[in-house]
């Protein structure tokens, strides 16, 4: 009687171990647990730890609530100004509601890529290459407005989109860099422009102050010099400014000072034939210098 007692105890005990065995669940910490009973959903969403579950009856399943990572595939389209053009993106999202997650959609990774593949084509056709690749910022939210609406009701939330790259045509590459460096061109044009009309009116100011002052010049003519020989040239090509010309040609035409004298006297300097007044310059004139009498026409032809 004991021998069959203790071997019912064996066995009620292993039927327990068993069965604990079977109905034992652990849920991790990043899962929740929703039940099944019977095909009915239980309302109490199993928390991270250990669980049970009635074998054969309940059915447990543990949904990831981490923020997943999905990258979406490209998607090729053309914008609102008929540019072909190739576009992935990522999306970043997570389950707030296990249970609507659970019941509301067969498998929620693929119903967000699908639906994020289909929004991206749709941004691509509303909006203009400029905008796709200077604007992404504005595209991103509204794509993920446009993801977030319905995944609100599969217990999803959108997190994050982020277009990832943009793929051009080789033939649209060359034409915006062509069209970068004509813009670039005109940039450096009108640069260029700017400085020589500077430059023109600061040389005007230093011209009309070197005016004033005409020493200036052989000043700034020893500096191009010193400038010049710091080059080590074996040749030195030495501009002579007009201006310094026209200076010295009217410091040569200045009137010397007059030389004071005695009355009554003609000054040393003044030849013999101006002393005596014009009719001694006409009789000087006739007087023959060794033995040459000089014609009245003055070709200063010799007569023996």
């Amino acid at each position: 009687m004991v021998e069959e007692l203790v071997v019912a105890a064996a066995g009620a005990g292993s039927a327990c171990l068993v069965y604990a065995a079977a109905a034992s669940r652990v849920v991790k910490q990043y899962e929740r647990g929703v039940v099944l009973r019977l095909g009915r959903l239980l309302p109490e969403v199993r928390k991270p730890g250990y669980t049970m579950v009635i074998p054969g009856v309940d059915r447990l399943r543990k949904v990831n609530m981490q923020i997943v990572t999905m990258p979406v595939p490209a998607q090729e389209g053309i914008t609102r100004d008929n540019v072909t053009v190739r576009v992935d993106a990522v999306v970043y999202f997570k389950v707030v509601d296990p249970a609507e997650a659970v019941i509301q959609v067969e498998d929620y990774r693929f119903a967000v890529s699908q639906m994020a593949q289909t929004s991206l084509r749709s941004i691509i056709g509303k909006s203009d290459l400029d905008d796709l690749l200077s604007n992404r910022e504005k595209l991103n939210q509204g794509l993920e407005l446009m993801l977030d609406s319905p995944a609100i009701g599969w217990g999803v939330h959108i997190d994050r989109v982020e277009i990832k790259d943009v793929s051009l045509p080789e033939t649209m590459k060359r034409s915006m860099s062509r069209q970068a460096e004509a813009e670039r061109e005109r940039r450096a044009r009108v640069i260029n422009a700017d400085a020589e009309l500077l430059a023109s009116k600061k040389l005007a100011e230093a011209a009309a102050t070197m005016s004033e002052q005409p020493s200036a010049l052989q000043l700034r003519l020893l500096q191009t010099i010193v400038a010049v020989a710091a080059e080590k040239n074996s040749t030195l090509v030495l501009p002579f400014p007009v201006e310094l010309l026209r200076f010295l040609e009217r410091a040569g035409h200045e009137p010397a000072p007059a030389k004071p004298g005695r009355p009554g006297t003609a000054p040393r300097d003044e030849p013999a034939a101006t002393r005596g007044g014009p009719a001694a310059a006409r009789e000087g004139s006739e007087i023959p210098r060794d033995g040459l009498e000089l014609p009245p026409d003055g070709t200063g032809t010799e007569q023996v």
